[in-house]
């Protein structure tokens, strides 16, 4: 259901509905490029706009949910549009369940997205919930580059959201009216071999491959080879 004038965090918020995720993974996971997730984090609202994304089925060998059902895997077997959340090399990783029992998308890496809703200080807040190495700020280009830093960033914690709804006023996906221009598609990282490694279900804002996970026009990339470049016509004939 759309959220009601009185549920929403300021008057012309347009969180996107349960039904936006209620598609095929693949076509969910171009279409959340450009969307942004805003999180209510110690009383101020801080927001990172999505420019990577990976697809996964129940079907394919590459998913968690391939290897079935159990309670921890539950948000993945619910409805499109509830919250995935589960660790990754010591950190926090973001997902939402699409059409399909067992399919959904995972956030793989976004940009920080400053604008009137959010904290006056809000990169210095994503900096210090996210800093070096060293403990010297982050870069703001790196803060969410890759699914741990981004949850990071925004203080999405896998206790306080796995397998919940969003609620408008803590934490949604907005649409703000920004569509990439062209997206590459390509495939997944990390992916073990023999585990459908070769499935082409990585999705990325061509404008922000250097601020992706992993650019996939790096030297040595061929088109047609080792990605495709999508166009809004390609993507919506």
């Amino acid at each position: 259901m759309p959220a009601t004038p009185a549920s929403l965090p300021w008057p012309e918020a347009r969180p996107l509905p349960a039904t936006f995720f209620d598609r095929d993974a693949q076509t969910l996971a171009r279409a959340l490029l450009g969307k942004v997730i805003r999180h209510r984090h110690q009383g101020h609202w801080l927001a990172a706009r999505i420019i990577e994304t990976e697809a996964y089925y129940a079907a394919e060998k590459g998913s968690h949910a391939s290897l079935g059902y159990t309670e921890k895997r539950r948000a993945l077997f619910l409805d499109g549009g509830h919250i995935y959340m589960y660790y990754a090399r010591g950190g926090d990783s973001l997902n939402f369940s699409a059409q399909g029992p067992g399919n959904a998308v995972l956030i793989k890496s976004a940009a920080p997205w400053l604008d009137r809703h959010c904290a006056a200080d809000a990169l210095a807040r994503m900096q210090a919930n996210n800093p070096a190495a060293d403990g010297s700020p982050r870069p703001a280009h790196t803060l969410c580059a890759g699914q741990t830093l981004l949850c990071r960033s925004l203080g999405l914690k896998v206790p306080d959201w796995d397998a919940r709804r969003f609620d408008p006023q803590r934490l949604f996906v907005e649409d703000v009216g920004e569509i990439p221009a062209q997206i590459v598609q390509t495939t997944r990282l990390g992916i073990p071999s023999g585990r459908d490694e070769h499935l082409p279900y990585r999705f990325v804002d061509a404008t922000f491959v250097r601020q992706c996970t992993r650019n996939p026009l790096r030297r040595g990339q061929v088109e047609g080879r080792d990605y495709l470049l999508l166009t809004p016509k390609e993507l919506h004939p």
